[in-house]
């Protein structure tokens, strides 16, 4: 969740490092500190709050050297304070420890080091790695991070600087990312390539159990018991240019905005249209393994878990094949019933979500085979799947997801069609669905034509304290993404439903004061949301609904209409997630709520 940045070279490195860390300013945070090793030592800044704070502090206490680390920290253990920020010293400050991720046994830990005579300062369960290297260290700051680590439950990222091993950084990984950038001269350590990406497209990513040591004159990784290992070196294909706003208010409206052309790079090379079949290179299963598969179990965390809904859909529709969906957190602490005739699919916009990459080794363990839907080359799940799709949307820095969410249900359409085609879809069909996709990002510019109109009817709901989203079919899940995405963003509460199981409770709370939001294009159950409708209204709600024509039968029942273009069923989630975004965004904006940031919320969860 939170953020790392390492530097070693000639360069001066505290501005190096602030400027890495506001790189990371995305993935939420709630204090931040440097440590740099100058002349004496290792001297630490930090401060609670914004960056820009620890920036002041630097400014007015300049600390000078050409090697440190640097962190965000969004709060586990402990508050916010200055004090829990993030480096962590041992008892004589020689050395410094900045870690993301839970140390489990930290409360053991910390009691044993106590009681030989180490006086802790914060409430963390970082401070107590700071105390165990310092109990190991005997001049070699690599050999006392392996020791100190073989007694640690839980997961880290970290990066380790010690005033008496002085022109090194060691870098450590389990459970939590970390990567190595390779400069002219110098090397960086960072939790995500954006903070470095300014310096450096040379990255190696680290695997758990890696230990990185970084030097001046070059850098090694070694595994846990010090043999030395031989890592891929990958090349970042994307720019800098891709995490500024562009003129955009916030990087989420930006990101909104870009949703035509990251479907079309999703979409890009895989459609065969004569054909009406999908082309997937990276899956790594011939098509006589496909069709050994009893069953699939797709698993995913919050708006991945929304797009895996409508894969569900999709997949028992049209290849007939049974499909469960899982909570991630959920999966590996039951007793899930899955073999080598499961296919598990796992969805994770960074690749690096904890829940799901736990789920995942999970089902490789009973034996099934994992595929990836990613968004970030070179993450976690990405290397360690069977096989997978790249959706190839680009970086998203706004927390709340946007395009990463409509590509991924574009990828999982696309896996879809390819296994149908083999099972049982016929050509034609296949060719109708292939039709509907190219027609996608120009349906989405026509309804991000219409932002202006849905920001009015933001204006009009703003201060409400409850909204109710409903859908049926396909579109429940574009309900539940809905709902989400406004309380991630605006802090209302919301709620999405099945649109039937709206008079089983929700019909209770719905009066004059209650918005409902209804998903109701012309579809095969349009008639039956119709009819939910009228309930509502009956009830004094009020209604904004999302139609896809004129209808007749709506006339007098809707507040206010949101037109989306028409498409086949499958797709209608896509076309309606747009509007629902916008309507987000622009209630947020006039609720004065950060959009990007929003409180108490990070970009990539790699924590249980």
């Amino acid at each position: 969740m939170c953020g790392i940045v390492g530097y070693v070279g000639s360069r001066v490195a505290a501005p190096l490092l602030i400027e890495g860390l506001k790189r990371l300013e995305y993935r939420g945070y709630d204090s931040a500190g440097v440590a740099i090793m100058n002349g004496k030592g290792v001297e630490t800044r930090k401060a609670a709050g914004k960056i820009a704070i620890l920036e002041s502090e630097v400014a007015c206490d300049p600390v000078h050297g050409t090697l440190g680390i640097a962190h965000t920290r969004w709060a586990t253990h402990g508050a916010p304070t200055h004090v829990n920020a993030h480096p962590h010293t041992s008892c004589d400050e020689s050395i410094a420890v900045v870690h993301n991720g839970i140390i489990e046994n930290a409360t053991a830990l910390r009691q044993a080091l106590e009681e030989a005579g180490h006086v802790f300062r914060s409430e963390t369960d970082t401070e107590v790695l700071a105390h165990l290297i310092e109990e190991f260290f005997s001049g070699n700051l690599e050999e006392a991070v392996m020791a100190a680590l073989e007694k640690v439950d839980g997961t880290y990222g970290i990066a380790v600087v010690s005033s008496s091993d002085r022109d090194k950084i060691v870098a450590a990984r389990k459970g939590s990312p970390l990567l190595v950038g390779l400069g002219d001269e110098e090397y960086y350590v960072a939790s995500d390539v954006s903070a470095i990406l300014a310096h450096t497209r040379q990255v190696i990513y680290l695997d758990d159990g890696d230990l990185a040591v970084l030097e001046r004159t070059g850098y090694r990784v070694l595994d846990l018991n010090a043999a030395t290992l031989t890592k891929t070196v990958s090349r970042i294909d994307w720019d800098l240019e891709q995490i500024e706003r562009g003129g955009f208010a916030h990087f989420m409206l930006k990101e909104i905005f870009e949703q035509p052309k990251s479907i079309e790079n999703t979409m890009r090379g895989r459609l065969l249209d004569e054909d009406g079949l999908a082309k997937l290179g990276g899956l790594n299963l011939t098509d006589d393994e496909l069709l050994k598969f009893e069953n699939i179990v797709i698993t995913a965390c919050g708006t991945s878990w929304h797009s895996a809904l409508i894969a569900e859909h999709m997949l028992e529709e049209l290849a007939r094949i049974p499909v469960d969906v899982e909570y991630a957190s959920e999966f590996r602490y039951r007793n899930p019933i899955v073999s080598d005739r499961t296919l598990c699919i796992v969805i994770s916009q960074s690749g690096e979500t904890a829940d799901t990459l736990a789920a995942m080794r999970e089902a490789q363990r009973r034996g099934a085979r994992a595929l990836g839907i990613v968004n970030v080359v070179g993450s976690t799940i990405a290397r360690e799947s069977d096989g997978g799709i790249y959706i190839h949307a680009g970086p998203e820095i706004g927390v709340a997801s946007t395009k990463a969410f409509t590509s991924q249900v574009c990828a999982l359409a696309l896996f879809t069609l390819r296994l149908a085609r083999l099972r049982n879809l016929s050509s034609e069909r296949g060719r109708e669905i292939v039709k509907a996709m190219h027609a996608l990002p120009g349906q989405i510019q026509q309804i991000l034509d219409n932002a202006p109109a849905i920001e009015v009817i933001a204006e009009e709901f703003k201060s409400a304290s409850n909204f109710l989203y409903l859908g049926r079919g396909f579109n429940f899940p574009a309900a539940l993404e809905g709902a989400l995405k406004l309380k991630e963003i605006s802090y209302i509460h919301a709620e999405g439903y099945p649109a039937a199981e709206m008079k089983h409770g929700p019909i209770a709370l719905i009066d004059e004061n209650m918005p409902v939001v209804f998903i109701a294009p012309h579809d095969s159950v349009f008639e039956k949301i119709v009819s939910n409708i009228a309930e509502v209204k009956a009830r004094g709600g009020r209604v904004i609904a999302l139609t896809s024509m004129d209808e007749p039968a709506l006339v007098g029942k809707l507040d206010y209409e949101i037109r989306i273009p028409h498409t086949i069923d499958m797709f209608t989630p896509v076309l309606a997630s747009i509007p629902l975004q916008l309507l987000a965004y622009y209630i947020a904006v006039k609720r004065g709520a950060d959009v990007d940031q929003p409180r108490n919320l990070a970009k990539s969860v790699t924590v249980e």
